[in-house]
């Protein structure tokens, strides 16, 4: 890639700033969403990391900022590995990712970051698939990485493992849910190994040395769902973490794709309901890239750079009482901010950092869809 190309795509953080972003976004109760309001706030993550004691504090709580010495180990151990660490608006931050409000800010790469700057498609399913769904994966995997599409999956057994194989040859991208020195499973570390020597990269925002737990794993499929162009589901029951990552896609406005099966195998369960609700129906490869193709251009994202000098907001700081009526106009139903707004007559960044300071003291929930409710 040219060096202008690379340029129109984002600009590269000094490794000052990335140690401050990584510190950041480490530290207790920020999420994506309140690492951008806070970097917008403050102009940059130091100013951010100063102000979060004090922000806690006055939401209801102290809380753990992440050291400068366990930012800097994360940091020695990734270079140990071979990993590096790639933030939002750099040039080897994945395009498609870069709109949502929940890109992670950081992610660990390893391995060739320009497979992640290609058009993908997702593939996913079930763990204990069955011989023809690995057998198709395998040849949908193959076409699709042939028509210039990396594959990305979660490194699982079964459909996953069998669509990276499949895609060593053109490009694989394999997510994380804990530490890219804790694979899951970790049998497949020989898989892990291959992909890298191939061309292909890993990805996670976990930190290193994070063990994934259950609870880590829609987080994983919300990664990979970003990572595409559109996701598609080889086999899947009907309760399964396969059907979590294709309402993620939709949600992103991906596309998603189901394999159809027999009425009797209970792996096919979850992918015929896909299709009753909509999903497009694959048999082969053509149906997915026909459906791709005019995508291919028009979802690369826009260059988002969040550090700018003189982007700090104004203070803002609520009025005497003021805090105390937007704290109780939440509750455990979730509310949009502009009905908050309107209903206290506050003034939106008032609003906005008192809801920033409830966010970091934990007592505060983000929905997808932009609403808050207050954590009892």
């Amino acid at each position: 890639m040219s060096g202008e190309a690379a340029a129109r795509r984002g600009v590269r953080l000094p490794d000052e700033t990335r140690l401050a972003w990584l510190q950041l976004i480490r530290s207790e109760n920020v999420g994506p969403v309140t690492f951008r309001t806070l970097i917008n706030r403050f102009g940059g993550a130091e100013a951010a990391l100063a102000a979060l004691p004090d922000l806690a504090a006055r939401g209801g709580r102290r809380v753990r900022v992440a050291s400068r010495g366990a930012a800097e180990e994360e940091l020695a151990r990734a270079s140990r590995l071979g990993a590096r660490f790639v933030c939002l608006g750099e040039p080897d931050y994945p395009a498609l990712l870069r709109p949502f409000d929940q890109a992670p800010p950081v992610l660990a790469m390893m391995g060739d970051a320009e497979t992640a700057q290609l058009p993908a498609v997702a593939m996913v399913g079930a763990r204990n698939a069955s011989l023809s769904g690995i057998k198709l994966t395998r040849t949908l995997a193959s076409e699709l990485g042939a028509a210039g599409y990396a594959v990305v999956s979660g490194l699982a057994r079964g459909i996953d493992a069998a669509a990276h194989e499949a895609a060593l040859d053109t490009g694989t991208i394999g997510v994380f849910a804990g530490g890219l020195d804790k694979p899951y499973p970790s049998e497949h570390r020989p898989l892990m190994r291959r992909i890298v020597d191939s061309g292909g990269c890993l990805v996670s925002e976990m930190p290193f040395g994070w063990e994934p737990r259950a609870i880590d794993f829609p987080r994983r499929n919300r990664l990979v769902a970003g990572l595409c162009l559109g996701l598609v589901v080889v086999e899947a029951a009907m309760r399964s973490g396969s059907l979590i990552s294709a309402r993620l896609a939709a949600e992103m406005g991906r596309l998603v794709f189901a394999v159809p099966g027999s009425p009797l195998d209970p792996r096919a369960a979850g992918t015929n309901r896909l299709l009753k609700d909509g999903a497009t129906l694959v048999t082969e490869a053509a149906d997915v890239i026909a459906a791709l193709r005019p995508l291919d251009a028009r979802m690369r994202a826009d260059d988002i750079a969040l550090e700018e000098p003189g982007r700090q907001e104004p203070p803002d700081e609520p009025a005497q009482g003021e805090r105390e009526r937007i704290v109780e106009a939440l509750g455990p139903t979730p509310i949009a901010v502009d009905d908050i707004i309107a209903h206290t007559g506050s003034r939106p960044g008032a609003v906005q950092l008192v809801l920033l300071e409830l966010d970091l003291a934990g007592r505060l929930e983000r929905h997808p869809d932009g609403k808050v409710s207050l954590l009892l």
